[in-house]
């Protein structure tokens, strides 16, 4: 059996102990979740299994198989960019991969001059090496994840690729190469929703084992078996998915601090014990002396993580938010919008979402200001103040610290209650603790950037947030926390995300880009919109009701008995169905983490309004002849 062990473990970064002695085993069709708030050296254990780093001391902590083959997708990946795409993911050195390659590189070889005799011959030779390795299997495979990744230009070179290409790109060459474990460091970035449902098939049946960082907590409940926990340089490891996580956690937090009040109890008893007195001193037994000391080094086990807070105040916002009046915007020839109207009131709730390239993030651009309408008017309220988390960071100067960073916004920060609090205070309830904070932005992780460049937006009192792909590189506790303030946020609110977790908990509106300048606008979850069927459970501004027959119009002149009888209860009717999808609505909004009722409601809840449509639609149908 393949199985990789990992023997006490050890590696420091500064003043910070990433690991302290940890122990894990990895074994055959595993599939873990690694899980930690950002800094805690969650891509630090990912570099020293892949062997891009190594930990601190004994070389020998990290043992497997001469042959144990290790894939790895990092966050920053670097491909040579003269490379072509079918290069770049058949990079691996297996025979099997090799003949797949040349036979990827003859057939576009091919296509390019079928009449050529050198690539005529190019292909020959490709196809004889595929029968002789038998890799037809491997290349349909190939293929297959090619294709679900939305990766269709192999010819392309990589530097021709944007960011989010080249993360597919990646992610396509791991999961080609196959190898015994894959690490995978945010696999569900850069991708849509039918591409992560795709991975998330594929992972589900992966012959090896898996462990990987995500901030998806959808995916991690659907994918994983076990779950790592990094906190204060030790490992926990809890049996399950995400959700019997979230419960053996708070379980293991609730012992650890019993245990830990019984062993203070303790302590002081001993104490006292130990002070009895100079001349009692000498006949004490040496074994309670030895115990006492024992519980004194023994004492402060439980860590105990900061409570993340976001109370800052915003600034009042008038009626009039953003608007866009049949504007269209193209880029390179492609449309990305096409008489397109959006009018954005306070306290709307917008998630965008859809397929990649369809111009998702080029919307907040021009929300925001930074691109202009080619056609269509702009507006934007005079109390509006804006805040736009993108998906790059502002400059940072990395020999800048922390703290002088965020006093650049504001040395003190109103809070919700109208109190004040100062920038080191609310520093530490970002989980920043204070020996941090002249800590130099350049040794910060990419998570800790992450949350600091958003700390200094919130810190200027927005009240109109254009957030794109928040999810992407916040770590689960501070989502948690994000997600819950923007359900008070007393502003607008519109996300670009496929992370259908925050966008069930957060947003009431979806903005679906279909490509081409087609946008679908969505009333409910996520979750719902996907289950639904999409071409007949779109709730689009108005109804689409099933046409009548011109004939059928003609003909009929009045309701029969038993629609009149319909007729009479079907208004009511209507406002009962809307009352329970309101409070369906309401009551997932308060279910937390508790996965499997949230899927219950949301089932419920697509029934419900599935019917609403219905009785809409009829409604409409037996209004043309009720006054007859």
């Amino acid at each position: 059996m393949n199985e990789l062990k990992v023997n006490n473990l050890t590696k420091t970064y500064g003043e910070k102990t990433l690991f302290d002695a940890i122990s894990f085993y990895i074994h055959d069709k595993d599939r873990i979740g690694l899980i930690g708030t950002n800094g805690t050296g969650k891509t630090s254990l990912l570099n020293i299994l892949a062997g891009k780093d190594s930990g601190d001391g004994d070389i020998s902590a990290i043992q497997q198989p001469s042959d144990y083959q290790i894939g790895y997708l990092s966050q920053d990946k670097e491909f040579n960019p003269e490379l072509t795409v079918v290069e770049a993911v058949f990079q691996g050195d297996t025979p099997t991969i090799q003949a797949v390659k040349n036979y990827e590189l003859a057939l576009l070889a091919l296509g390019e001059d079928g009449l050529s005799e050198a690539a005529q011959k190019q292909y020959a030779q490709a196809e004889e090496r595929m029968n002789t390795e038998d890799a037809w299997t491997a290349d349909t495979d190939a293929k297959i994840i090619l294709q679900k990744l939305g990766i269709e230009t192999l010819h392309k070179k990589i530097g021709e690729l944007s960011g989010g290409q080249k993360k597919r790109v990646s992610l396509a060459q791991v999961l080609i190469e196959s190898p015994d474990l894959l690490l995978l460091d945010e696999p569900t970035n850069h991708l849509d929703y039918e591409a992560i449902n795709w991975l998330e098939s594929f992972l589900n049946g992966y012959r090896g084992a898996i462990l990987m960082v995500t901030h998806d907590r959808y995916f991690l409940d659907r994918v994983t078996n076990r779950i790592f926990e990094l906190s204060f340089g030790k490992l926990h490891e809890y049996k399950g998915n995400y959700e019997a996580y979230i419960i053996a956690r708070a379980e293991r937090e609730r012992v650890g601090v019993e245990q830990e009040e019984k062993r203070k109890q303790l302590y002081k008893q001993e104490l006292e014990w130990m002070r009895a007195g100079v001349k009692a001193r000498g006949t004490k037994q040496q074994a309670r002396q030895d115990r006492f000391h024992d519980l004194k080094e023994n004492l402060h086990q439980v860590h105990q993580k900061g409570q993340l807070e976001i109370d800052i105040a915003t600034q009042r916002l008038g009626k009039k938010v953003l608007e866009i009046k049949a504007g269209s915007y193209q880029i390179e020839q492609k449309t990305i919008l096409k008489d397109f109207d959006l009018l954005i009131q306070a306290k709307d709730r917008i998630g965008i979402t859809g397929k990649n390239g369809a111009g998702k993030s080029t919307l907040l651009n021009l929300l925001a200001g930074r691109l202009l309408l080619d056609n269509g008017l702009y507006s934007i309220g005079e109390t509006v103040r804006l805040a736009y988390y993108t998906q790059q960071n502002e400059a940072m100067d990395p020999n800048q610290r922390m703290i002088s960073y965020l006093q650049e916004a504001a040395e003190q920060v109103r809070r919700i209650d109208g109190t004040t609090i100062s920038v080191a205070e609310l520093l530490e309830r970002f989980l920043f603790p204070r020996f941090m904070h002249g800590t130099v932005i350049g040794k910060l992780s990419g998570g800790e950037k992450r949350r600091l460049y958003l700390l200094k937006l919130l810190i200027g009192k927005p009240n109109v947030l254009l957030l794109d792909e928040p999810t992407n590189d916040l770590d689960i506790d501070t989502l948690t926390i994000l997600e819950d303030y923007l359900q008070t946020f007393k502003g607008a609110v519109i996300a670009v995300s496929h992370d259908r977790y925050f966008l069930d908990k957060t947003m009431d509106k979806l903005l679906v880009f279909e490509g081409d300048g087609q946008i679908v606008t969505y009333f409910g979850s996520m979750s719902e919109y996907l289950l639904g069927n999409k071409e007949e459970s779109k709730k689009t501004i108005k109804y689409e009701t099933k046409p009548i027959k011109e004939t059928e119009k003609k003909e009929k002149k009045k309701l029969t008995y038993m629609e009149q009888k319909e007729w009479a209860t079907i208004e009511a009717d209507i406002a009962v169905l809307e009352d329970r999808a309101v409070l369906l609505a309401k009551e997932m909004n308060h279910q937390g983490d508790d996965f499997t009722k949230l899927q219950e409601l949301q089932s419920e809840l697509s029934i419900v309004e599935q019917e609403l449509e219905e009785k809409m639609e009829r409604w409409e149908y037996l209004s043309e002849f009720a006054e007859n």
